[in-house]
């Protein structure tokens, strides 16, 4: 078989096969008695052969090895083809997060194309102070774009530039909200404190329902923190969170806190107060926790705290006796 038809057969072009031969890759096993290449049904095995192993992302000099040597043990080579293949897909798909991110931005020209490049490099920068530019700039001319803004707080360690990144969040709306609540479910405790910490910050009533559902996160950190912006929001479903809090002593003062400003009502401060009485009568066995829950009682409003305190001064444990004794005398004095 001659060259053109070989090449119209096997969608490998004439000028292909010629340089298969430069290479040594491809022999001919025949020329015609005019001197034309003539190639044999073991030939044309040859070129598919060639061409499947090119469509491995092999290289033509790979390709010559795997063929020719009997030695040759292939698995070597399609560990390393599978780590570049995987190389080339991660720069790939950074590139094209890149073009989306761009394209979301709405450039009007290419200065603005070069501002948000410039931007996004930034953000991604080792240097703190470059990260925290970026931040503070984010609100003049193009925007930077939302899922990048969420991916820099989502991986900042350093607290000036988080806090900048959280208040750039803030002032882009509530896009970044959805995206921050993603990151409550990561499996890295320092990612879900991060995305806590920022969706606490965002305005809004989306970034309130979102701290709604984080009070059923398994993480106690992401409660905590959720239970805390809820209640200076004045949510009361917060409450058994921020008890919870008081119980385990982690952040239990401002835990307190929270419910103190929660209790603004008659009846959310009956409730409060029936919430820390239940738990010191069944789950706080621990006296530190005790006095913790004694101590939280101290500016919750009404009755039913007042009765808590007196039944407490007369408690066993005499720590709990004696601080629920001094409330009560703060209480009468006010």
């Amino acid at each position: 078989m001659l060259i053109g038809e070989v090449a119209r057969r096997s969608g490998v072009s004439a000028r292909m096969l010629r340089h298969y031969e430069s290479l040594g890759l491809l022999r001919p096993s025949g020329r015609t008695g005019s001197g034309y290449r003539e190639y044999s049904g073991a030939d044309i095995r040859r070129i598919f052969h060639i061409e499947s192993l090119r469509s491995l992302g092999l290289s033509l000099r790979e390709i010559g090895r795997a063929l020719d040597d009997p030695g040759f043990v292939p698995s070597a080579l399609v560990d390393d083809l599978i780590r570049q293949t995987r190389r080339r897909i991660a720069a790939e798909t950074e590139l094209l997060t890149r073009l989306r991110r761009i394209d979301a931005a709405g450039p009007g020209g290419w200065e603005d194309v070069l501002q948000v490049v410039a931007q996004l490099q930034a953000l991604g920068s080792t240097s703190a102070a470059a990260r925290q530019r970026a931040a503070l700039s984010s609100a003049d001319g193009v925007p930077v774009p939302v899922e990048a803004l969420v991916e820099a707080v989502l991986r900042e360690a350093e607290p000036n530039v988080a806090g900048a990144l959280s208040w750039a969040l803030a002032r882009s709306g509530e896009g970044g909200t959805a995206l921050l609540a993603e990151g409550l479910g990561s499996p890295v405790a320092a990612v879900r404190e991060r995305a806590v910490r920022c969706l606490t910050e965002m305005p809004g009533d989306e970034a309130t329902a979102r701290l709604r559902d984080a009070l059923a996160n398994p993480d106690a950190v992401v409660r905590g923190h959720a239970a805390l912006a809820l209640g200076s929001r004045g949510a009361a479903e917060a409450a058994p969170t921020l008890i919870d809090m008081i119980v385990a002593g982690r952040n239990d003062t401002d835990a307190a806190d929270a419910l103190s400003v929660l209790a603004s009502d008659s009846a959310t401060a009956d409730r409060i107060a029936a919430g820390l009485v239940d738990r010191l009568a069944h789950d706080a066995s621990e006296a530190p926790a005790r006095v913790r829950l004694t101590q939280a009682l101290a500016d919750i409003p009404g009755a039913t705290a007042s009765r808590a305190l007196l039944e407490l001064s007369r408690d066993g444990d005499r720590a709990v006796a004696l601080t629920a004794a001094y409330l009560l005398r703060l209480r009468d004095a006010r």
